[in-house]
C-alpha cells in the first residue's frame, strides 16, 4: 500500500486528536446517547384560527414563561394543526411566519384615536373605544336611518355605515354577526378576505 506524505500527516494527526479528547474525558457513545431536551417539552399549547385569510387555518401556538406568578407567557413557536378539518397541519408563507406577527415590535396592541384636525394618534383605552363606536353608530343612525321606501312599505335601511366582518371565523360568529348588522339596519356589510 501506497501512503503519501499527506496522508500519513492526516491519519496521525486525526488519531492524536481522538486520544487527546478521549484523555480528556469525551466519549463519543456518551454525547451521542444523550438525547437533546425538546423544546415544546414544558411549553402550553393553544389551539387557534390564523388571522390572515378566509381559509381558517387551524394553528398551534406554544408558549412559555419562566414559572413566576407575575411573568406573562411569551409564544416563541406556531405550526399547523394536523387535526384541524381545514388545513390538516398546513400553513402558507403568512401563516408559518405568525410568530413574526406576534414578536413584531410595530404591532398594534391598544386602541389608539386621531382626533378631528390632529396628525397624531392618541392611545385610548378599550372602554373609551369601545364607547366612542356606540355613539358613532347611534348618532348617525339617529341622524340616516331610512325607515320607509317610496311605497311606504317599512325598510329600516342604514345606507351611511358599513360593517367589516372577520375572515377567519366560524359559522355561528358569522351568522351572529349578520344579525347585529341587520338589527341595526346595516346594509354594507363586507368581509376581510376581499380585500
Amino acid at each position: 500500500m501506497h501512503v503519501s506524505r499527506r496522508q500519513f500527516f492526516k491519519v496521525c494527526g486525526s488519531g492524536m486528536a481522538g486520544t487527546s479528547l478521549v484523555a480528556l474525558g469525551f466519549t463519543p457513545n456518551a454525547a451521542l446517547a444523550d438525547a437533546r431536551a425538546y423544546k415544546l417539552m414544558r411549553a402550553r399549547e393553544t389551539r387557534n384560527t390564523c388571522p390572515y385569510c378566509s381559509v381558517g387555518c387551524g394553528i398551534l401556538m406554544y408558549s412559555k414563561s419562566d414559572g413566576a406568578g407575575n411573568v406573562k407567557e411569551s409564544i416563541f413557536h406556531i405550526e399547523g394543526d394536523p387535526d384541524h378539518p381545514v388545513s390538516r397541519g398546513a400553513l402558507c408563507p403568512k401563516g408559518a411566519g405568525l410568530v413574526d406577527l406576534v414578536k413584531s415590535k410595530d404591532r398594534l396592541r391598544y386602541p389608539e384615536v386621531r382626533e378631528p384636525g390632529s396628525n397624531q394618534w392618541k392611545r385610548i383605552s378599550w372602554d373609551e373605544a369601545l364607547t366612542r363606536i356606540a355613539r358613532h353608530i347611534k348618532s348617525d343612525r339617529d341622524a340616516n336611518l331610512i325607515e320607509k321606501n317610496d311605497q311606504g312599505i317599512t325598510v329600516n335601511r342604514l345606507l351611511t355605515t358599513g360593517m367589516l366582518a372577520c375572515t377567519a371565523s366560524t359559522n355561528e360568529t358569522g351568522l351572529l354577526t349578520q344579525k347585529f348588522a341587520r338589527a341595526l339596519g346595516i346594509v354594507s356589510v363586507e368581509n376581510v378576505a376581499r380585500i
